[in-house]
């Protein structure tokens, strides 16, 4: 929140939902509803010769919630294998809004956005700083389906479709309680 106001997000095609959670008395505003979250602390190896966190453990710790996000809802790396099949990054976008600083606690969220239901999917993430609610990091994920063993595009298999697709963000249907309840942890939830 900034003079009262809230930040925007720059989604031409997505109306924000302000989304608020309680944790540890200070309420964080999210872009999407039901966050799956992770609590995080920038380690000394984790910062650069800036004396912040380096950038690329943002992208990390965005693989490593997007991983335990999957795992929760029901799909994991085990999965995958049996199925041949997996939803890898086509393209990763990330908007480093303010540095990050050795041992502050952080809150990183993720949501499955939303899909097409035959290839491509979406994941959110954004990274808040505990002690004010700013947001901090941004970023975005284009996913495909790939068949593992060749790297090719393909269909996802029914298994995905009935795992992701009622997890989604950004439908009518995610935003039951059984939805809501099956795709995110409580915010104050330890990290998985």
């Amino acid at each position: 929140m900034k003079n009262g106001r809230l930040e925007r997000w720059p989604f031409f095609f997505v109306r924000r939902l302000e989304c608020l959670i309680t944790a540890k008395g200070m309420t964080l505003v999210w872009d999407y509803p039901h966050p799956y979250t992770m609590a995080l602390t920038p380690q000394p190896a984790d910062i650069d010769g800036l004396n912040h966190t380096n950038n690329a453990v943002y992208v990390q710790w965005c693989e490593k919630i997007g991983w335990a996000h999957s795992q929760a809802l029901g799909l994991g790396l085990a999965d995958y294998q049996r199925l041949d099949r997996a939803m890898a990054i086509h393209r990763a976008e990330y908007d480093y809004l303010l540095p990050t600083l050795l041992d502050e606690e952080l809150t990183l969220a993720t949501w499955l956005l939303d899909s097409d239901g035959k290839l491509g999917m979406r994941r959110g993430f954004q990274l808040v700083r505990a002690r004010d609610g700013v947001t901090v990091l941004r970023g975005r994920w284009q996913l495909v389906c790939i068949e593992i063993g060749s790297g090719r595009a393909r269909r996802m298999p029914d298994e995905f479709r009935a795992v992701y697709l009622p997890a989604l963000a950004l439908t009518a249907a995610s935003a039951s309680p059984a939805a809501a309840a099956a795709a995110s942890p409580a915010a104050d939830a330890p990290s998985p």
